[in-house]
Formats: C-alpha cells, structure tokens, sequence
C-alpha cells in the first residue's frame, strides 16, 4: 500500500512538473478550447460541443502522458496545440447555409479547410511519432530509408485512427459535418502527404545535426 502511494506521489509531482514547464502553451490551449465551446453553446450546438470535450480532453491527457516518458520538443507541443485550435474551429466555426468550416474551400476545387488541417496536423502527428521512437533507439540514429518508411507509417496509423472515430461519431450522432466515403478517401491522401512531408523535414533536420 505504501508502495502505490509512494508511485501516485510520485507521478504527481512528474505530471506537476510537465504543466508547469508549459504554463504558456497550456493556457493557449485552454482559452482556446473554452472561447470555441462558449461559442458552439451560444449557438445551440450543444451535440459538437460535447464531441469536443470529450475528444479535446482524451488528447490532452493522452499528449501529456506521452510527453512524461519520451519529451516532445516545444514546436512539436505548439504544433499539436495549433492543431487542435485548427480543428475545433473546423467543426465549431459556422460557414454559410449549414455548413462548418471545415467544408470551406481555400483554393477552389483544389484544396479544402478539412484537408489543409489533415497536411498539417498528421505531418506533425508524425514528427512526434519520430521522436517518440528515438528515445528508444541506440544513440538516436539519423533515419536510414528503411526508419523514414516505419516513421511514415506510424505516422499515417495515427491518421488510420482519426478516421476510426469519425466514422464512430457519425454512428452516435448523424448530424455531423464528417462527410461521407469520398471524404474519408481525401483526408487519407492528405494524411500521406502530410506524413510524407514530415519525413523528409525529419531527414533534412537529422542530416544537419553533427554527429
């Protein structure tokens, strides 16, 4: 018994230190978070609201766990905070007729809000795939072809995932602005082009590190 207490005290403390070493990106996050809920509730979407909370939360506690045992860098930490800033204003931010933003067209025909947020943030989903995996490799090896492809992959089963959970909210709640099959195909190339991208900066990067 005394052993468990010891390890929760000790694990509060650890997790105590990982907030407070990131006081300005949390509260970035959290205002973030609470002006896009205030304003979903303000508007009676009290459904998506829901959705986010539950989906902001479990990515915030997930993030922090992993960041306790292997160390995001600090542009990995904003780059996922950007990425869920981006993501609930997609779902939560009206467009016009009763649409959301995430059905907008940046470039006509060419590239939507939706699948800009995929490039960037299962490029950077990628990115924290990779450093994860170095802490765990020997010497922290620049990636060979053969890491750069494992990397990449990793990468896109994180996207794999997202679509798992959006294809499992629109069997709790219909009225949502997922898409359909069509929709699901083009966040899975985006999700590629985003991996892609952030391998080869992930090649770049270690190629210029001495040693």
């Amino acid at each position: 018994m005394l052993r468990i207490v010891a390890i929760d005290r000790t694990a509060t403390r650890s997790l105590r230190a990982v907030l407070g070493a990131h006081r300005a990106l949390i509260a970035f996050a959290l205002l973030s978070f609470l002006a896009f809920e205030a304003e979903a509730l303000a508007r009676g979407e009290v459904s998506s609201a829901a959705v986010y909370v539950v989906e902001m939360i479990a990515l915030f506690a997930v993030v922090v766990l992993v960041r306790r045992r292997v160390g995001f860098s600090e542009p990995v930490l904003w780059g996922l905070a950007l990425w869920g800033l981006a993501h609930m204003a997609g779902g939560l931010i009206p467009a016009d007729g009763d649409r959301v933003l995430y059905n907008v067209w940046l470039l006509d025909h060419v590239l939507r809000y939706d699948q800009a947020v995929h490039f960037f943030g299962f490029g950077v989903a990628t990115v924290a795939c990779w450093e994860a995996l170095r802490r765990w490799l020997p010497h922290s090896p620049r990636p060979s072809a053969g890491l750069s492809v494992l990397i990449g992959l990793m990468g896109l089963g994180v996207g794999a995932v997202n679509e798992v959970l959006e294809f499992l909210t629109t069997l709790l709640i219909p009225e949502t602005n997922v898409g359909g099959y069509t929709n699901t195909g083009w966040d899975l190339v985006f999700n590629t082009l985003g991996a892609t991208a952030a391998v080869a900066l992930i090649r770049f990067r270690e190629r210029r590190l001495p040693g």
